[in-house]
């Protein structure tokens, strides 16, 4: 791992260069990452984070230029590229302070804007003549929103329906505004170009990007519920409603059988009667009972086929 740049060090170590001429500070000493005719010189008599934006930035551009002269991997490159880190986490908090009203914790947004600002370190080239601060902010601020688009929300939905549901809150607030009520569906698809239809979609995913726990308590104003959760609210398979819909298609079939296939199905089905007490009843055989029972159960079975 990289020694810190605000690590103590010992004049007399070997690996040491005492730098003079410090604009900002008094003299430290560097390692050989740092040759003296560069003349490069930090400010090490307080903390990197303690360091001024405008000392910060003038730092970084001696840094940069250094670092665009080591070979990459080298030892001496990952100390420059990591002091250039410490030096300029203060864009990272700044730009994590524009979201401190999400839910995520702070610690987690300044991690991901900190390989924004990596990122941006990577890219930036000091002969372009851009303030590296003015390079930087865009790239953190998009690892940020790319971590929020990414991770917040709940179902997974298309970048275009996110940033479609961003457009119909902004332009929902403006007709809202000027409208004096909430806009229409039409008046949406009207105010943004689009069809009415992209604006239903742009609703629907708007759902996904929170989610309620089943076992959670209904609210007050949902009107008395006692402690029943969302889930003994929700409804269930009704594995009577395929009895009903063969029913209906029975009625008609039943209707068009003979009188005494009629009477036998009611005995047997409705009344609960056997076999044996059904041939009684009528007069016949059992066995009769049982060959009549049988090809009038075929011909309903065959007529529910065929409707299928």
């Amino acid at each position: 791992m990289s020694p810190r740049l605000d690590a103590p060090r010992t004049p007399d170590a070997p690996s040491a260069a005492v730098l003079t001429d410090h604009p900002l500070g008094h003299p430290t000493e560097l390692p050989h990452a740092f040759p003296h005719e560069g003349a490069l010189t930090l400010p090490l008599d307080r903390p990197l984070d303690a360091i001024g934006p405008v000392d910060a930035r003038a730092l970084s551009k001696q840094l940069f230029a250094r670092l665009a002269e080591l070979e990459e991997g080298t030892h001496e490159h990952a100390y420059v590229r990591n002091t250039l880190v410490e030096l300029n986490l203060a864009l990272v908090r700044f730009a994590a302070a524009r979201f401190g009203t999400r839910s995520e914790p702070m610690e987690d947004i300044v991690q991901v804007g900190t390989i924004g600002l990596i990122k941006a370190i990577d890219r930036f080239e000091l002969a372009r003549g851009v303030e590296f601060p003015t390079f930087a902010m865009p790239t953190i601020i998009g690892e940020i929103k790319r971590f929020f688009r990414d991770t917040s929300w709940s179902v997974h939905v298309p970048r275009r329906l996110q940033e479609l549901r961003l457009e119909l809150a902004k332009a929902g607030d403006a007709l809202a505004q000027r409208l004096d009520r909430a806009p229409t569906v039409a008046e949406l698809a009207e105010e943004l170009g689009i069809a009415p239809e992209e604006v239903v979609e742009g609703m629907t995913a708007s759902n996904a990007y929170t989610a309620s726990s089943l076992d959670a308590q209904p609210d007050e104003e949902d009107g008395p519920g006692g402690e029943a959760t969302l889930a003994d609210r929700l409804g269930y398979e009704d594995r009577g409603i395929a009895g009903i819909e063969y029913i209906a298609s029975l009625k008609p079939m039943i209707a068009s059988l003979p009188a005494r296939d009629r009477h036998i199905l009611s005995l047997r089905f409705v009344t609960g009667l056997t076999q044996s007490e059904i041939g009684t009843e009528l007069g016949i055989s059992q066995m009769h009972v049982s060959r009549l029972l049988t090809r009038t159960l075929a011909k309903l079975r065959r007529g529910l086929t065929l409707e299928e």
